[in-house]
């Protein structure tokens, strides 16, 4: 047990100072709304539309497209460094995750997210 109390103090500490970074902002700044400042921002020009224009869904399939790559890197990367000492139902599991990723692809190829 005394092998994992680095792990427990790194943990705390971590999560007091995300703490304390979310709590200070109350305390340290003051708060002044006007008009200029509850504006929508859009790459500084002035608004047009409300806020309750929709958004084209092409910028939702690019990040669903970027979650996939994302998620194949974050998976395949240290399983492929293991591979060697997994068991067949290890390289089959894999094997599914990555059929999965592949029918995303598919679905973002044809809804035309790679069309640039």
């Amino acid at each position: 047990m005394h092998s994992y109390l680095p792990v427990l103090i790194f943990f705390l500490v971590a999560l007091a100072i995300a703490f304390i970074l979310a709590i200070a902002p109350f305390f340290t700044g003051r708060i002044r709304f006007y008009k200029d400042k509850m504006l929508t921002y859009e790459c500084g020009f002035d608004p047009f539309g409300g806020n309750e224009s929709k958004f084209d869904v092409r910028f939702y399939l690019v990040s669903v497209l970027f979650i996939l790559f994302d998620l194949e890197i974050a998976f395949i990367f240290p399983w492929s460094l293991l591979i060697s000492d997994m068991c067949t139902f290890s390289f089959f599991s894999m094997i599914s995750f990555l059929c999965v990723l592949t029918l995303g692809f598919v679905y973002e190829w044809r809804k035309g997210a790679l069309d640039w």
